[in-house]
């Protein structure tokens, strides 16, 4: 999904990009990686900021177990 972003009197239509959306509720943001960093909580901190939404689920498939790798976030 595409994140408009707004800044001062400037638009960015797709200032950047969410993976899924579910319900107009939560986000939820996909990696492949080692391990989650702070830059990628703070990846999604910054879409709920973004897209007024108050809860996102940080997956990482890169894990031998999937809840090793699951972080939920709140703003």
């Amino acid at each position: 999904m595409a994140v408009p972003v707004v800044y001062r009197d400037t638009r960015l239509d797709c200032g950047y990009r969410v993976d899924f959306v579910v319900e107009s509720e939560v986000i939820l943001e996909i990696k492949a990686v080692e391990r989650l960093t702070a830059v990628h909580q703070a990846q999604v901190l910054t879409y709920l900021k973004l897209l007024n939404l108050k809860r996102a689920l940080l997956i990482n498939f890169n894990v031998s177990v999937l809840k090793d790798g699951l972080k939920s976030l709140l703003r």
